[in-house]
């Protein structure tokens, strides 16, 4: 459950103290996941657990959990929000990985690629209706009503990245749109949703959706850097993943605007469309890392972070505030 690098060793001790000191509470939540997804089909359970047996960053439970210590802290309250939002979130891997013919995930095989599409698209499925039947134990319809309305907001945002594909001529602004709906939100309802479940005050909830907002934006804007400037080691699978798909991420929208380097760059992602994703992407990296895309994007992340910790400000000072604090500032610098 921890397959993360940094590039500080004191940001490092920090994490891991953290997930030392909440290890009993977030094995429950792990523990709960292996059970909601355990199935008598054999194929269908084996499948659930491949992805969940691969471990993970487990920030959503992590923030569920901080954000739960605002409010009358229950770990048997926290893990019917935490185990839902985690298992969403992996049922979107899942399904993640059939439309983008993804064979390795996390550096272990792919649902899709260990059986086959037809098994990885009903599996999906499967975890996002498990992950409903955990959240109908809390008795808290402002709960379900967030949460159904975040997967709608999810749904349309993968749409819009599909519709997205290979459009060079697309704004940075639709860019942020998307990874709103796609990464942000369920962060930020991980945020929200602790909160709530634990019945901390309003202005508490408000104010760590905001966090998780900004936090989320930071985290998926540094995923797409690390597609691009990361080991295959480190990020568990080739870089340049995101071009050979023909995702437009935001530092190579940032490349694009360099005069130096936009009609090369523009033939090469041709190639890479024309060619369905066949032609090696490494060209094209290679522009992105030498143009200014790469400090543009790091710095549109450390913006969003410095606003996820302005969101803090006005929240009691307990550990878990310092807590969310030192996650954010180590998520913009995370090499992993």
């Amino acid at each position: 459950m921890f397959p993360i690098t940094y590039q500080s060793t004191g940001e490092f001790m920090k994490l891991m103290q953290l997930y030392a000191a909440m290890k009993s509470d977030l094995q429950a939540i792990e523990d709960q996941m292996a059970i909601t997804v355990a199935s008598d089909l054999p194929t269908l359970s084996e499948a659930s657990l491949h992805l969940l047996k691969a471990g993970g960053k487990r920030i959503r439970p992590i923030f569920v959990l901080l954000s739960g210590k605002f409010g009358t802290y229950s770990v048997e309250t926290l893990k019917r929000v935490a185990v839902p939002l985690e298992l969403i979130h992996m049922a979107t891997l899942v399904h993640d990985d059939v439309i983008d013919d993804a064979n390795i995930r996390r550096g272990q095989l792919t649902v899709k690629s260990k059986w086959d599409n037809r098994i990885a698209m009903y599996t999906g499925d499967y975890i996002y209706a498990k992950a409903l039947t955990v959240i109908t134990e809390l008795d808290k319809p402002r709960i379900h009503q967030v949460l159904s309305g975040s997967i709608v907001q999810m749904v349309i945002g993968e749409m819009e990245q599909i519709r997205d594909f290979f459009n060079v001529d697309q704004s940075v602004r639709n860019y942020l749109l998307r990874i709103r709906r796609k990464t942000a939100l369920l962060i930020a309802i991980s945020c929200q949703l602790g909160a709530l479940a634990t019945d901390a005050p309003p202005r508490a909830s408000h104010a760590l959706y905001r966090f998780g907002y900004n936090v989320g934006m930071a985290f998926q804007i540094t995923d797409d850097l690390l597609d691009l400037c990361g080991t295959e080691k480190a990020i568990g699978k080739p870089p340049g993943s995101d071009l050979r798909q023909g995702n437009i991420t935001l530092p190579v929208l940032y490349a694009l605007q360099d005069a130096s380097i936009k009609d090369k760059l523009l033939e090469e992602i041709e190639l890479i469309k024309i060619s369905e994703g066949v032609a090696n992407s490494a060209a094209a990296v290679k522009l992105v890392r030498s143009s200014s895309g790469i400090k543009k994007a790091e710095e549109m992340a450390s913006r969003y972070i410095a606003k996820a910790l302005k969101a803090l400000e006005g929240l009691p000072d307990i550990p878990a505030k310092r807590n969310l604090a030192d996650i954010a500032r180590i998520v913009a610098k995370r090499s992993y």
